[in-house]
């Protein structure tokens, strides 16, 4: 955790530096999401980004892209037992992050091939669970929301990690953007592996 408070503390001090013209933007699109080390059941969770950022130019064809962002994470199961009970499990979380990117630009055509990465820090704020299924004397649906507080809350308050992007922006400032969000500290209270975040994430956005 030190080093990654370090690398924002770093990027934040070249960016402030940077004496080019600063420019804003905004991106949403949709995420699918999943958890590590829970087994090759799960199913892409389906859920929505929105990302306000600051690009930050500090060299040619470079800049450093601090913002905030409103993540939806989480994951989702189905189980089929040879036709005699079926059930659909998702959990579904929302995260607001702090994302600090380096943004290389590759001039193409009439706009720009651009390629990112760089660390991230979320606070999970909200979250549900959802049982639907016919398991025996049970049928029906249910959900719960999720604690992340207290002796017996169900996932820690602090995600961090690595942002990767990729995408193309053109002339008049419309962006097409991918990213890939890796997770790397421990989301699962007494867990005894690791059960970080893994979402692809594909959008469109607007930088003037």
């Amino acid at each position: 955790m030190k080093k990654l408070l370090l690398s924002f503390g770093a990027v934040v001090l070249l960016a402030a530096g940077a004496q080019a013209q600063v420019s804003y933007g905004l991106k949403a699109g949709v995420n699918l999401g999943k958890y590590s080390n829970l087994g090759d059941d799960q199913k892409n969770n389906t859920s929505f980004h929105v990302t306000g950022f600051a690009d930050l130019p500090v060299a040619t064809n470079f800049s450093i892209q601090p913002g905030v962002s409103l993540q939806g994470k989480g994951t989702k199961y189905y189980e089929n037992y040879e036709g005699m009970a079926e059930a659909e499990f998702a959990r579904n979380v929302m995260s607001v992050e702090i994302p600090v990117n380096a943004v290389y630009w590759i001039p193409a055509g009439s706009g720009s091939v651009f390629l990112g990465a760089g660390p991230y820090i979320g606070f999970n704020v909200s979250g549900k669970d959802k049982l639907k299924g016919n398991l025996g004397d049970y049928a029906g649906e249910t959900d719960w929301d999720l604690e992340f507080s207290g002796d017996d809350k169900d996932m820690n308050v602090i995600d961090a990690g690595a942002n990767f992007m990729a995408g193309y922006k053109l002339a008049n400032g419309f962006l097409l953007n991918a990213g890939y969000n890796l997770g790397l500290t421990q989301l699962a209270p007494n867990a005894d592996e690791t059960v970080s975040n893994r979402v692809w994430s594909f959008g469109v956005g607007f930088q003037f």
